[in-house]
C-alpha cells in the first residue's frame, strides 16, 4: 500500500463496527489528573478496568498516554482543545479536549484492533485524528442550529455527556434502510445542558464519500430525541420551516427554479 492509504481505507480503519473499533473515542477533560491516571494504568491492551474507573460523561476509562507494547512508531501525546463547551458538575464551563494520537491508538487496541493486521503509518494516525475531531466539530455546529430555537431561553448550551451506540440503530435510520437507503456507520447520543435542562440529541453518521480538505466526509443527521414534548415540537417546527422555505419558496420565487 506504500506510505499512504486511501480515504476509504482510513474510514474503514476508523469506523468499522466489528474487528475495528467504532469512533466511540474519549474526549477527556484536560486536567492535571491526566498525568496521575496515565501512570496508574499499564499500557497492555485490552485493559481491565474497575467500573469505578469509567468516566460517566463519555463512558471511557482514564487517559492512557503510554506507548503500547511492540508499537511500531512513536505517536504524539499533544491534545487539541475543541470548540465544544463542557457542562461541569459545579456549574462552571470548560472545553472538551480531544484525544491525542497515542490515546486514540490505545483506545483502538482496547476495542480489539491489532496494528499488525493493517498497513498503517504515522501519517494515517494523524489523518484519523483529524477526521475524528472534524466530525465532532461538525456535530456540535448542527446541535447549535437546533439550540438556536431556544436562544432566548438559553444562550450558552453546553455538552454534558455523550456515548457511542454504533450497533444500536435509531428508529429513523432503520426506517430509511427499509426504504433502500444505507444504514449509518455510527451513532452517538449527546446530552446537552440547556441552562439546567438536559436535552438528548441523536446523531447518525452516514458515509458521504471522499474526504474534503477539512477532513470531513460524514453526512450527519442530527436531531433532538423523541423523548419529550418539547423535542417533538421542535422537530415539527423545523419540518414546517423546511417545507415552507424549500418547497413553497420555489413557487413564490420562480427565479429559484432557474
Amino acid at each position: 500500500m506504500g506510505n499512504s492509504v486511501s480515504a476509504e481505507a482510513l474510514k474503514q480503519k476508523t469506523f468499522a463496527k466489528d474487528a475495528n473499533p467504532p469512533p466511540e473515542c474519549p474526549m477527556h477533560k484536560n486536567s492535571e489528573n491526566d498525568k496521575n491516571t496515565t501512570d496508574s494504568h499499564p499500557s497492555e491492551c485490552p485493559i481491565q478496568h474497575d467500573k469505578n474507573d469509567i468516566n460517566p460523561y463519555n463512558m471511557m476509562p482514564p487517559a492512557n498516554q503510554k506507548p503500547s507494547p511492540d508499537q511500531p512508531f512513536p505517536l504524539p501525546t499533544q491534545r487539541q482543545v475543541s470548540s465544544i463547551p463542557r457542562a461541569m458538575p459545579d456549574g462552571t464551563t470548560e472545553f472538551w479536549v480531544y484525544p491525542s494520537q497515542q490515546m486514540f491508538w490505545n483506545a483502538m487496541l482496547r476495542k480489539g484492533w491489532r496494528w499488525k493486521d493493517e498497513d498503517i503509518n504515522p501519517k494515517d494516525m494523524d489523518d484519523i485524528i483529524r477526521i475524528h475531531n472534524a466530525n465532532n466539530e461538525q456535530a456540535w455546529q448542527e446541535v447549535l442550529k437546533w439550540e438556536a430555537l431556544h436562544a432566548k431561553e438559553c444562550g450558552h448550551p453546553r455538552l454534558k455527556s455523550f456515548g457511542g451506540k454504533a450497533t444500536q440503530y435509531s428508529p429513523r435510520a432503520r426506517f430509511r434502510s427499509w426504504l433502500g437507503y444505507e444504514l449509518p456507520f455510527d451513532r452517538h447520543d449527546w446530552i446537552v445542558d440547556r441552562c439546567g435542562k438536559d436535552v438528548r440529541y441523536v446523531i447518525d453518521y452516514y458515509d458521504g464519500g471522499e474526504l474534503d480538505n477539512k477532513y470531513q466526509f460524514a453526512l450527519l443527521d442530527v436531531r433532538p430525541a423523541f423523548d419529550s414534548f418539547e423535542n417533538v415540537w421542535d422537530r415539527m417546527k423545523v419540518t414546517y420551516i423546511r417545507y415552507r422555505f424549500e418547497l413553497l419558496g420555489s413557487k413564490e420565487n420562480p427565479k429559484l427554479t432557474n
